[in-house]
């Protein structure tokens, strides 16, 4: 009886030793991430009418770290197990803003880390609808004179855009979503909307809000970007753009002005101290350590193929 139960009793042991091994060091490793794409452009408007761009909308944010939120108002994603390999990391670049003229603005370019993918922020749009609101992450808000029109979020990424406050009314844009709001439909005439809030996370060891809407434009009062996102222009004067490495909306731009660009993006991700992290040679990073984990925040990559190997 003594050596069955020794046998069932290191039985027990090894299963709970496999069970622990991302404690452990071995790989695999349970990874937490915010992985957020670069935000959208602000739109512009020309001299024929509509004078406010929308706001663009934020990069998509998708995370999951334990108790906090993911974008779209989702709770944190589920965990993400990485075995010993090399894998994909991007950050996505923010779109251009609109062009003098109602030139049209461009969405962010979407972030990826392994099998994670956040969607670039939709742009604003111009005034008149001459180029509408775009989808993404987060939508981009519609400009002046535009009726209804608004860019929609990503399920779990972000929301949508707001709208301008009619569809006669010259000076009144609408705020870019944000992963953790929609973006403020214009209140009145010659009132442009805010953008939509962003989400807070402490992956780093301190709260930072990022993925905010661009505030849109109007003749009178401009939009306010929120979580790294632009302000969006009053009367004359170009929108502000996103904040670097926020994925944050552009603002959109004033009568015969430019809408701001989105910010870049940025990815995140936490590791036990026991994995060994290397990047491709265009990967911009830092580590820092965070009790028994190591924190990597990646702020660039040169191309769409730049990798991460873990072992």
């Amino acid at each position: 009886m003594a050596v069955t139960s020794m046998a069932n009793s290191s039985i027990r042991d090894f299963t709970k030793f496999n069970n622990m091994a991302t404690f452990f060091g071995a790989s695999p490793f349970t990874a937490n991430y915010v992985v957020v794409a670069g935000g959208g452009g602000g739109g512009s408007s020309d001299a024929s009418g509509g004078h406010g761009g929308g706001g663009g909308g934020a990069g998509g944010y998708r995370a999951n770290v334990p108790g906090e939120s993911s974008g779209g108002g989702d709770s944190a994603e589920s965990e993400l197990v990485l075995s010993a390999g090399t894998y994909t990391v991007t950050v996505g670049a923010g779109g251009a803003g609109g062009t003098s003229g109602n030139g049209a603005a461009s969405p962010g370019s979407n972030s990826v880390f392994a099998s994670i993918t956040s969607a670039g922020g939709g742009r604003g749009g111009s005034s008149d609808n001459e180029n509408a609101p775009g989808n993404g992450g987060s939508g981009g808000g519609g400009g002046a004179r535009s009726g209804s029109a608004k860019g929609t979020g990503t399920s779990g990424q972000g929301f949508a855009g707001g709208t301008c406050f009619t569809a006669s009314s010259d000076n009144d844009a609408g705020g870019g979503g944000g992963a953790g709001g929609v973006g403020e439909s214009a209140p009145s005439t010659n009132n442009a909307g805010d953008g939509g809030i962003g989400v807070a996370s402490s992956i780093t060891g301190s709260s930072v809000s990022r993925a905010g809407g661009g505030g849109g434009s109007s003749q009178n009062s401009a939009g306010v970007g929120t979580s790294g996102g632009g302000n969006g222009s009053a009367g004359t004067g170009n929108g502000s753009p996103g904040t670097v490495n926020t994925g944050g909306g552009g603002g959109g731009g004033g009568y015969i002005s430019l809408g701001g660009a989105g910010g870049s993006g940025i990815v995140i991700f936490r590791l036990p101290k026991q994995a060994i992290v290397s990047f491709s040679g265009g990967v911009t990073s830092s580590v820092s350590a965070q009790s028994v984990y190591n924190v990597y925040t990646i702020t660039a990559t040169s191309t769409t193929s730049e990798t991460v190997t873990i072992s």
